[in-house]
């Protein structure tokens, strides 16, 4: 057995994995919300509250998946690079837990991202040498076009956390995420690429969740195996939108868990715009990510 643990601290969420990959297969795997990016927008650094949270996630996550920190392959993504205080933090995680962070950039993160759905499409016997992978994370957002042996990727500035801390009126976030539409049609338009044959693929906790709340899911019976390859079209958007602006904040915390219900709405109007620039009607979901990618591209190495 080839195992490895792999952890992707994301700006929202702490995420482990431990993986076989003799067998290409998931052994166990942890995930908990931590909001390491709370604050960050207005105050520019990670707080010691979210430091707290990391940490003990970290030691939580070792005793269950039975693992010694030092040992896992750990990266971290937006929030890590563009805290003043990063250095400083991951100092103390290692100190406090044992676990080394490398952060990484948007590139690198696209590109393992990239890798993880690689192996989801293989795995879930789809066949698809081009097409685009959508990451919507807490502080940015991921598009990959991949055809055949190559592929292109861009990093977006922008995510869940960041956009919902930076705007207190969804109007507004509605407006900026109208002119980022265009800086993403310009970049899509320089590839001179005709993505209508592209099979469009998206990750991470937005569309999980759109794909979880369409099959009936709440988050404790949340099961990543029936959520990957699950179809999710634009009206189901439109669906979960108007079921989370009526439903009160108790039964949305039972639906998706603890610290996602305040991200979902830009999470979702985020995925609504990239759907709006692609010109597509339906995306097929993958659970696997960034955690993913980091496990296979330790062993490839």
């Amino acid at each position: 057995m080839q195992e490895v643990i792999s952890i992707d601290l994301g700006s929202n969420s702490f995420r482990v994995l431990k993986y076989d990959f003799s067998n290409h297969e998931i052994l166990d795997d942890f995930h908990e919300v931590v909001g390491m990016a709370d604050g960050l927008i207005k105050s520019g650094f990670i707080s010691n509250e979210a430091q707290n949270r990391v940490i003990a996630a970290i030691k939580k996550a070792s005793k269950l998946l039975d693992f010694e920190p030092k040992n896992a392959v750990c990266v971290t993504t937006a929030a890590m690079r563009i805290a003043s205080n990063n250095q400083e933090v991951l100092k103390k995680f290692k100190e406090e837990t044992g676990a080394i962070f490398k952060i990484i950039d948007g590139d690198e993160e696209a590109r393992l991202t990239l890798l993880a759905i690689k192996y989801a499409l293989k795995r879930e016997k789809i066949k698809s040498e081009k097409f685009i992978v959508l990451d919507i994370g807490g502080g940015s957002t991921e598009i990959i076009i991949h055809n055949k042996d190559e592929f292109f990727a861009k990093s977006f500035p922008f995510g869940i956390v960041t956009l919902t801390q930076k705007h207190n009126d969804i109007i507004k976030v509605q407006e900026e995420l109208h002119a980022l539409k265009k800086e993403i049609k310009t970049y899509l338009a320089h590839l001179n690429m005709d993505l209508s044959q592209y099979t469009f693929v998206a990750t991470a906790g937005t569309p999980t969740t759109v794909a979880a709340v369409k099959l009936g899911l709440d988050a404790y019976a949340y099961d990543k195996n029936r959520i990957n390859g699950t179809k999710v079209f634009m009206s189901d958007l439109q669906d979960v939108l108007e079921l989370f602006q009526k439903k009160p904040i108790e039964e949305l915390t039972q639906l998706v868990g603890k610290g996602r219900v305040e991200f979902i709405e830009v999470g979702i109007l985020i995925y609504k715009t990239i759907f709006e620039v692609l010109n597509k009607n339906e995306s097929i979901v993958f659970d696997d990510g960034l955690r993913e990618g980091v496990a296979i591209n330790h062993f490839l190495r």
